[in-house]
């Protein structure tokens, strides 16, 4: 291990997101394991650097990347949802946004997704946004964006018609339904369904396959292919991340902010 990034993390550690290395392997672990890995600020902000980091590692080959515990990811902590009403904040938040999505679609190794549980909102733009992706058997997909008042600004509404057509894409977006594994390779949103007791050890395996291909090229096949990803993405991102960003201030929006304050007596 060569770089800070890689430096491998005792289990139990608080950091929001966790790296390890195993050979030309690293795993990137979303690591909010209390909260179903729902992001908070720390973790929002690490994941808008994480990427560079790994790519400035030498002896990286490919990535895995999974959530600790029983979930994915949960998508945004209702904590971080309500520095929404912070102007400042609400500016921070969309340029970490978009420095996820641009750093995760211009990452030169392959990342393989191996979806634990629940990834949820952010958590499925993640999911998607990586090269290959492995879902247990028990896990599920679903973008709620709108439900709760706010445009899909995190690359969704970007990846999604590359992945399963347009109609499609609209269908979930718009409507939030959950999709599990099954359905989710059936429609293009993964690759395999694994059983969950074997998924961590497949999710390796898969990528100790591609970490032995040969780099350039495997580099530069990446690249050709998510040219057609970063064009749609440079085409939508602008509007859909202010879009997003305004949507945090609609009326909608703060009703769901209330009525969650409200159910949890604060």
């Amino acid at each position: 291990m060569t770089s800070a990034a890689t430096e491998a993390i005792a289990p139990g550690s608080d950091e929001p997101v966790v790296v390890t290395a195993d050979g030309p392997v690293r795993t990137v672990t979303l690591n909010r394991p209390d909260d179903l890995n729902a992001a908070d600020a720390a973790m929002h902000r690490r994941l808008a650097r994480v990427w560079a980091e790994l790519a400035d590692d030498p002896e990286a080959r490919a990535v895995v990347l999974t959530g600790a515990g029983r979930a994915f990811s949960a998508g945004g902590d209702f904590g971080f949802m309500r520095e929404h009403r912070d102007p400042a904040a609400r500016w921070r938040i969309i340029e970490e946004a978009r420095r996820i999505a641009v750093e995760m679609l211009q990452f030169p190794l392959p990342v393989v997704a191996a979806v634990n549980g629940p990834a949820v909102g952010l958590g499925c733009s993640l999911a998607l946004m990586s090269d290959l992706v492995l879902m247990a058997d028990t896990a599920f997909l679903a973008d709620p964006h709108i439900l709760v008042g706010l445009v899909p600004g995190d690359g969704g509404a970007a990846v999604l018609p590359a992945h399963i057509g347009m109609l499609r894409a609209k269908e979930f977006l718009f409507l939030g339904d959950r999709v599990d594994a099954q359905r989710a390779v059936s429609m293009g949103m993964a690759n395999h369904v694994v059983p969950a007791a074997e998924l961590t050890a497949r999710a390796l395996a898969l990528a100790e396959r591609l970490a032995g291909l040969p780099a350039q090229a495997l580099r530069d096949t990446k690249r050709a292919l998510n040219q057609n990803l970063e064009l749609a993405l440079a085409s939508t991102r602008n509007y859909a991340l202010v879009a997003e960003r305004y949507s945090m201030t609609e009326a909608e929006h703060r009703r769901f902010l209330t009525a969650q304050e409200n159910r949890i007596g604060n």
